[in-house]
C-alpha cells in the first residue's frame, strides 16, 4: 500500500486500500488464534480468508460428521426407547460412538495435511458467497479473492471425486467431504462483511441425519468467534426461545460440552416446540459455549451482533455491505430471543443494540426486558409461569375431590425464585417441605405459612426461615452443614447431599417441582419414589420446572399410579406471556411503545396494566383448556395411554395442524380471519390500535402464524385430539358466520 502514489498512477484511491485491509483484518479479529494460518513447511501458507474458512469448516466437522452410521440406526430400530433400561443402553452407545470415531485433533490434522483440497473447497465456497456487488463497484476485490480468481473452480461432482482420490485415507475423505456438505448448506453468511466481530452462517438443516434428529428444524445458525462457538435452531419461521450460555468448569467439562452442544440446543428447541403449541411462535433455542476464561457477556454480545449481520440488510459499503443470500426468501427473516441460563440480564443490551443497528423490530427482538426501561413484562413479578402451573394443580384437586388446605405438598425451588415464590403466594395448602439453593426445610405438620409468605415476598431463601416457627418433628438442614442430627435421631453427614436427594425420600400428597436441575428424577433413581410395599411417595406430580423428570421416568411413575402432568403442558404460562410481549413490540410504533409500554416516572401506564391483565387471563384460559383436553382424553381411553404421552400427542397434533393451516387457502377467508384475530389479540391492544390497523402493521407471516395457532388450538381443545374433518368444517363454518 503506497501512502503517496506516483503521479498518474492507476492504483485505486488510498481509501479503497484501507477498506480492503479492514475487510481482511476483521477476519483476523474474529479468529486471531487460527491454527490454519500456517501449514507444512513445504506448502504455501493459507491466505487469510482461506485459513478462516478452514477454521469454520473444522468446527462444523466436529459437530456434524455423521458419527453413528447404519449400525446405530439398526440398533435403534430394534431397541424400545420407551423402555428405560433399553433407552439408557442406547444413550450410552451413542455417547461412546461420538467420543471415539472422530476427535478434534484428527479432524484438524486432516485439514492441515490436505492444503490443496482445502483451497479447492474454499474456492467452491467463495464462488457462491463473495458479493458480486463488490466486483461491480469501485472497490477492488481483496487480494485473497483476486488470487482464487486465477484458479479453475471444480464442479461439485469433480470436487467430490478429487476428495476421494486425493485424500490420504477413507477417514480423511469423510472429514473433507463434511466441508463440502458445509458449503452446500450455507444459505447466507457474514464471511465477506467488511466489519464483523464473529462469523455467522445461516444453514439449511437438510444435512442433519434423520436417525439422530428425527424432526427437521426450519432453520439454524452456526456462529464462530475467537472465544466461543454457538448455535440457534428453530422449528418454525416465526419462533421464539431463550439464549443459553453453557458454562464449563474445567477443560474436561469444556470438551464434554463441545460434544453435546448442538444436541442440547436441538433438544431444547424441540421441547420448546411442544410447549409453544397454542401461540404464534414455534420453538427455538440458542446456545453459546464460551472458551475457558472467556468473558460470558462479551461472547453473548458477539453472538447477537453476528446474527444481526444476517438479519439486517447492509446499506453501508465498506462497513456493512450486502451479503449473498441463496435461500430465495423474499420477506425479511426475524428471530425472537428470550432469557435463559446466564442471559437474563443481557436482554436489554440485545434490544438496544438491535435498535442502534437500525432493526425496525428491535422492540420485539428480545423478551424478558426490564419493565421500567424497555417495556418488558417480567414473568416473576406477575406470576405468569405460576398461573399456568396453578391451573393444573387446581384441576387435580377438583378432579380428585381434594380440599386444598388439607393437601400436603412438597416443593423444589424456594421462596427466592420465580416459580417457587409465586407458588407459595398463590397456594393455601399444607406445604411440608421445600428445598432450594441454601438447603432443606421440613415440617410434617406443614411449614408456617405466614413465615413462607414473608420469605416469598422478600425473595429470600429458606436459610432465612425462622426455626422457632417449626413444629414438632420439623428441621432445617443447610448445604454447608455437616453431621446434623434430625428429630428422629438420624444423623445427616452432608447437607448438600441431603438437599440433592431429599425429593427422593420425602412423602406428601403432591409434589410440585419449581426448580432444580434437569433429570433430577431419572431411570437411575425413580425406584426410590416407591417404598417396599409398593406405595408411592406422592399421589400427584405437577411438573413446574423444565425437564425435572426424564420421559422414561415419567412413564414408569405413571405405571405405578401417580397422576402426573408434564412440564411442556403445565408451565407454558411464561411462553404465552413472552409471545404477547412480542406482539406488543410488533404492533406499536416507536412513539406509542415509549408512551404506553415504558414506565413514566417509574409507573406503568393504564394500557400496560390492562395489557398485563389480558395476558394473565389468556394464560389461565389456555392452561385450563389444555388440562381439560388431556383429562378428557385420558378418561375416554380409560387410562390406557399415560397422560405424559397424551400431552405429547396433543402437542404433536396441534403443531401438525398449525403447519397445515398456516399456508392454506382458508386464510383467504376474510370473515373467518377477522373472527380469529378478534379472539386471539388482547382486547386492550385492539382498543389501543384498532383491529384493522393491527392487521396492517403486523408482518403477514406473523399474522398467518397467529391465525393458525389460535385456530388449531381452540379447535382441538373444543373437539378433542380425535376430532374429525367434519368437526373442523363445522367449527370453521361457525367462525366464518360470526358465531362462537
Amino acid at each position: 500500500m503506497y501512502l503517496n502514489p506516483v503521479p498518474n498512477s492507476k492504483a485505486p484511491p488510498i481509501e479503497h486500500s484501507i477498506q480492503q485491509i479492514v475487510r481482511e483484518a476483521s477476519l483476523l479479529y474474529c479468529l486471531p488464534d487460527n491454527p490454519f494460518f500456517t501449514v507444512a513447511e513445504d506448502n504455501t501458507p493459507h491466505a487469510v480468508q482461506e485459513a478462516t474458512y478452514a477454521y469454520a469448516g473444522w468446527l462444523f466437522a466436529q459437530h456434524f460428521l455423521n458419527r453413528l452410521g447404519p449400525a446405530y440406526a439398526s440398533l435403534k430400530a430394534i431397541l424400545n426407547e420407551n423402555d428405560p433400561d433399553q433407552a439408557d443402553v442406547l444413550a450410552k452407545i451413542k455417547t461412546r460412538l461420538r467420543d471415539e470415531t472422530f476427535t478434534r485433533e484428527n479432524i484438524r490434522d486432516v485439514i492441515l495435511n490436505h492444503p490443496e483440497l482445502i483451497r479447492q473447497l474454499y474456492i467452491n465456497f467463495a464462488m457462491v458467497h463473495y458479493p458480486a456487488s463488490d466486483e461491480a463497484s469501485q472497490l477492488t476485490p481483496t487480494l485473497s479473492f483476486q488470487r482464487i480468481k486465477t484458479e479453475q473452480p471444480l464442479s461439485d461432482e469433480d470436487l467430490y471425486s478429487a476428495i476421494w482420490k486425493g485424500a490420504q485415507s477413507p477417514l480423511a475423505a469423510q472429514i473433507l467431504e463434511a466441508l463440502l456438505v458445509f458449503n452446500k448448506h450455507i444459505l447466507k453468511c457474514n464471511f465477506y462483511q467488511p466489519t464483523k466481530v464473529a462469523l455467522s452462517f445461516r444453514l439449511d438443516p437438510g444435512f442433519l441425519p434423520e436417525v439422530e434428529y428425527p424432526k427437521k428444524p426450519f432453520g439454524m445458525f452456526f456462529i464462530v468467534g475467537s472465544d466461543f462457538r454457538g448455535f440457534h435452531v428453530r422449528f418454525r419461521d416465526v419462533a421464539r426461545g431463550g439464549i443459553r450460555i453453557v458454562r464449563s468448569r474445567d477443560k474436561e467439562n469444556f470438551n464434554s460440552n463441545i460434544r453435546t452442544l448442538f444436541d442440547e440446543n436441538y433438544n431444547l428447541s424441540a421441547t420448546q416446540t411442544l410447549k409453544n403449541k397454542d401461540i404464534p411462535e414455534g420453538g427455538s433455542k440458542g446456545t453459546v459455549l464460551p472458551s475457558l476464561g472467556a468473558d460470558y457477556s462479551r461472547c453473548f454480545e458477539k453472538y447477537v451482533d453476528s446474527i444481526l449481520d444476517l438479519l439486517i440488510p447492509g446499506q453501508s459499503p465498506g462497513i456493512k455491505g450486502r451479503i449473498v443470500d441463496v435461500s430465495g426468501r423474499e420477506e425479511p427473516e426475524i428471530l425472537f430471543f428470550g432469557p435463559d441460563e446466564g442471559t437474563a440480564d443481557l436482554m436489554d443490551w440485545a434490544a438496544l443494540h438491535a435498535r442502534a443497528r437500525g432493526a425496525p423490530w428491535w422492540k420485539s427482538f428480545t423478551t424478558g426486558k426490564s419493565a421500567e426501561k424497555l417495556g418488558g413484562i417480567p414473568h416473576d413479578k406477575y406470576g405468569m409461569t405460576s398461573l399456568s402451573v396453578r391451573q393444573y394443580i387446581l384441576g387435580v384437586y377438583k378432579a380428585h375431590g381434594l380440599k386444598e388446605k388439607e393437601v400436603t405438598k412438597f416443593q423444589t425451588g424456594g421462596p427466592d425464585g420465580d416459580l417457587g415464590s409465586n407458588e407459595i403466594l398463590l397456594s393455601s395448602d399444607k406445604t411440608v417441605g421445600i428445598v432450594d439453593g441454601s438447603g432443606t426445610i421440613y415440617d410434617p405438620n406443614g411449614l408456617d405459612r405466614t413465615e413462607l409468605i414473608r420469605l416469598a415476598k422478600a425473595r429470600k431463601m429458606i436459610v432465612h426461615f425462622d426455626e422457632s416457627k417449626l413444629g414438632k418433628g420439623g428441621y432445617k438442614v443447610l448445604v454447608d452443614q455437616k453431621d446434623v442430627k434430625l428429630p428422629t435421631g438420624e444423623v445427616i453427614p452432608d447437607g448438600t447431599v441431603f438437599r440433592n436427594e431429599f425429593h427422593l425420600r420425602v412423602k406428601a400428597d403432591i409434589m410440585v417441582p419449581c426448580g432444580g436441575r434437569p433429570g433430577a428424577i431419572d431411570v437411575t433413581n425413580m425406584h426410590r419414589l416407591v417404598d417396599a410395599d409398593g406405595k408411592t411417595n406422592f399421589k400427584y406430580i405437577v411438573e413446574g420446572a423444565n425437564l425435572f423428570i426424564t420421559q422414561q421416568a415419567r412413564l414408569w411413575l405413571e405405571k405405578k399410579g401417580i397422576v402426573l402432568y408434564k412440564d411442556s403442558s403445565t408451565n407454558k404460562g411464561g411462553v404465552t406471556s413472552s409471545s404477547l410481549e412480542v406482539l406488543a413490540g410488533l404492533s406499536l410504533k416507536d412513539d406509542e411503545y415509549v408512551k404506553d409500554m415504558i414506565f413514566q416516572d417509574g409507573k406503568p401506564s393504564q394500557f400496560y396494566q390492562d395489557y398485563v391483565k389480558d395476558i394473565q387471563q389468556k394464560i389461565c384460559e389456555n392452561a385450563a383448556n389444555e388440562y381439560n383436553c388431556i383429562a378428557k382424553e385420558y378418561a375416554r381411553q380409560k387410562g390406557a395411554t399415560p397422560r405424559t404421552l397424551i400431552s405429547d400427542q396433543l402437542s404433536t397434533t396441534l403443531n401438525k395442524l398449525q403447519d397445515e393451516l398456516e399456508f392454506s387457502d382458508l386464510y383467504d377467508n376474510a370473515a373467518a380471519r377477522r373472527a380469529v384475530f378478534e379472539r386471539a389479540f388482547p382486547k386492550s391492544l385492539q382498543a389501543k390500535v384498532g383491529l384493522d390497523e393491527l392487521m396492517n402493521r403486523l408482518p403477514e407471516h406473523y399474522q398467518r402464524a397467529a391465525w393458525s395457532a389460535w385456530l388449531s388450538s381452540n379447535f382441538i381443545y373444543q373437539y378433542s385430539i380425535q376430532a374429525s374433518n367434519v368437526d373442523f368444517f363445522h367449527f370453521f363454518s361457525k367462525l366464518s358466520a360470526g358465531g362462537n
